[in-house]
C-alpha cells in the first residue's frame, strides 16, 4: 500500500499551516489517515536543525551551510516520518518540502539549481510529492502578515529583493509542471482560499483511491 504525499508551499504569511489543518480535517472526515508535518523539522533531531536555521544570530550563515542543513533535516524527516507514513498508506500533508529549497536557497540565495537537484536525488531517491499546493500572494502582503505574528525569524528578516526572487522561483516551478502544482491565490480572504481547497477535494480523494 502506498500513501499520498501532498506538500504546501509558498512565501511568508501565505497561510500554509492554517490551510494544512483545514485540509486534514476534510480528509479525516472522509475516513483517511492524515499525518501533519513540516520542514525544516518533523522529528526531534530535525527540529533542532530547524532552530539553527531560523534563529537570528550575529554570525552570517554561509549559503552552502544553509543548504546542507536543510537536506540533513530532510533526510532525517524522510526516514523517521514521511516514508513510514506513506508505506502504511497515510496521506502526508507537509508544510514545505524541496520546492522551498529551490525557491529560498536557489531563488533567494542564488545557489546552483543543479547542486540542489543533486542533493535532492541523493537524499530523496525518486520520491517526489504527488501534489504540491503553492499559496501565492504579493510579497508585501505576506511580509505584513508575518510581521503581525510577532518576532521575525532569520529568513523573514531578509529584504524585499530576496522575497521577490523566492516568489518568482515558486511561480516558475508551478508553470513548468502544471500536472503536479496547483496555484492558489492566498491574498484572498481565508474563506475564499478554503473554497478553493474544497474544490480540490474530489481530486485528492480520487488520488487516495488511485
Amino acid at each position: 500500500m502506498t500513501g499520498l504525499f501532498i506538500t504546501l508551499e509558498g512565501p511568508e504569511g501565505a497561510g500554509k499551516s492554517t490551510n494544512r489543518e483545514y485540509l486534514a480535517e476534510c480528509l479525516r472526515a472522509a475516513g483517511i489517515e492524515v499525518v501533519l508535518t513540516r520542514e525544516p523539522g518533523g522529528t526531534p533531531l530535525a527540529e533542532r536543525i530547524r532552530e539553527v536555521l531560523l534563529a537570528p544570530v550575529d554570525e552570517v550563515m554561509n549559503p552552502d551551510t544553509e543548504l546542507l542543513l536543510v537536506f540533513a533535516a530532510r533526510a532525517q524527516h524522510l526516514a523517521e516520518v514521511i516514508r513510514p507514513a506513506l508505506a502504511r498508506g497515510a496521506v502526508v500533508l507537509c508544510d514545505r518540502f524541496t520546492d522551498s529549497t529551490y525557491a529560498y536557497q536557489g531563488g533567494g540565495r542564488g545557489l546552483s539549481l543543479a547542486r540542489i537537484a543533486t542533493l535532492e536525488t541523493f537524499v530523496q531517491g525518486d520520491l517526489r510529492p504527488d501534489l504540491t499546493l503553492i499559496f501565492d500572494l504579493p510579497v508585501e502582503v505576506g511580509l505584513a502578515r508575518a510581521s503581525a505574528r510577532g518576532r521575525l525569524d532569520r529568513f523573514e528578516l531578509e529584504g524585499r529583493a530576496f522575497f521577490d526572487a523566492v516568489r518568482s522561483a515558486f511561480l516558475a516551478r508551478a508553470e513548468a509542471d502544471p500536472s503536479r502544482y496547483v496555484l492558489i491565490d492566498a491574498a484572498q480572504p481565508l474563506t475564499q482560499v478554503q473554497r478553493s481547497l474544497d474544490a480540490l477535494l474530489p481530486r485528492l480523494l480520487e488520488l487516495t483511491r488511485g
